[in-house]
């Protein structure tokens, strides 16, 4: 007997996923987790070709977003993240994506979990992942969503209306802490790196450190399965110095390579999520990259071209850039946080029942 569940589906960002209302699903985590596999894969064992899901198979095209009213007073909307591990028949729930966080509003408002003004509607969003806390303002004209605009962001094609997301409480959101080994520099297996999380934990290395320019291809990357081995290696070892414990079945940290700007931005990145290489880079692992470039003696000095008390970063990715906007004060070395802000866009793409077998 095949089940049928509601759900949206929807571009957020330069990611796409399913979205739910968490009244949807069962309430028992595992079984949770089966209909969300199923829903991607067409299969709780695992198929990498998600070819009897919803999933498109790419990571970027794995991810789920459960909604519903935030449970805590200093939001509106709660939004936990689920990231379907491919071809694997596990989900990891440890990390929040900045880009999904995109669609939550226009989904709630969709949904009619959540009201809309007009011409724009602002809500705290709660990530239930990390913790942290986002505000987030969509284009509502005549209290419907607007998705049709001008904006344009790396990694989509065409235009449309822009979402501001202002996250508010991201320093240390999954660690702990924004440098959470407590140095500004690690030296893992030779190799210097700045351990940062600032909404996303994320290893920061020279990739001239490795032999690399830092602009070989995704697929030149891909095919260099010495260099993979090694950047994993690495991981699992500041996995365990990030407070993140045994990473090797995790999709965090992330593992970011960085070199000089080639674009006009801050600096030009290769960003591993974890084993295989983004085509752009994700919202807050963003973030944490430009955060990094403020950070006295962290691994981005003599790599990073920016303004002295500029507060906006474009980090440069494969098929582009992504602008985050800090906004921080520095004092006797210590850098505190206030906000950090990106503007992303996305799609309502199909809305119905998703059915799945168990």
């Amino acid at each position: 007997m095949q089940l049928a569940i509601p759900y949206m589906h929807f571009r957020g960002g330069s990611s796409k996923g399913l979205f739910f209302l968490k009244k949807d699903l069962p309430e028992d985590e595992n079984l949770r987790n089966q209909y969300l596999i199923a829903a991607i894969e067409g299969t709780t064992q695992g198929d990498g070709r998600q070819i009897d899901g919803l999933g498109g198979g790419s990571s970027l095209s794995s991810k789920i977003a459960i909604v519903s009213p935030s449970s805590i007073p200093e939001a509106d909307l709660d939004y936990f993240f689920v990231q379907v591990q491919i071809g694997k028949g596990k989900v990891s729930t440890l990390q929040t994506c900045g880009n999904m966080l995109a669609g939550v509003l226009p989904f709630a408002i969709e949904s009619g979990i959540f009201k809309a003004n007009s011409p724009t509607t602002s809500a705290k969003i709660n990530m239930v992942n990390t913790g942290g806390i986002c505000e987030v303002i969509v284009q509502t004209p005549d209290y419907q969503v607007q998705y049709n605009g001008n904006t344009k962001i790396d990694g989509v094609v065409g235009t449309s209306a822009p979402i501001i997301c202002n996250y508010l409480e991201t320093v240390g959101a999954t660690c702990g802490a924004l440098l959470p080994t407590g140095n500004n520099i690690d030296i893992i297996h030779g190799i210097e790196a700045t351990c940062i999380d600032n909404g996303m934990p994320v290893v920061i290395m020279r990739a001239s450190d490795f032999g690399l320019s830092g602009y070989e291809s995704i697929s030149e990357l891909e095919a260099n399965e010495p260099l993979k081995q090694t950047i994993e290696a690495i991981r699992l070892v500041a996995g365990e110095k990030m407070q993140l414990g045994d990473v090797s079945q995790q999709t965090i940290p992330k593992m970011c390579l960085i070199a000089p700007p080639i674009q006009g931005g801050v600096l030009h990145t290769r960003m591993f999520i974890p084993h295989v290489v983004h085509e752009a880079i994700g919202v807050l692992a963003a973030v944490s990259v430009a955060t990094a470039c403020i950070l006295p003696k962290s691994i981005t000095q003599h790599t990073a071209h920016y303004a002295e008390n500029s507060s906006f970063f474009s980090v440069e990715h494969p098929s582009g850039e992504f602008t985050v906007n800090l906004e921080y004060l520095t004092e006797n070395q210590e850098v505190d946080i206030k906000s950090s802000g990106v503007i992303r866009t996305a799609r309502l793409i199909s809305k119905g029942e998703v059915y799945i077998s168990i």
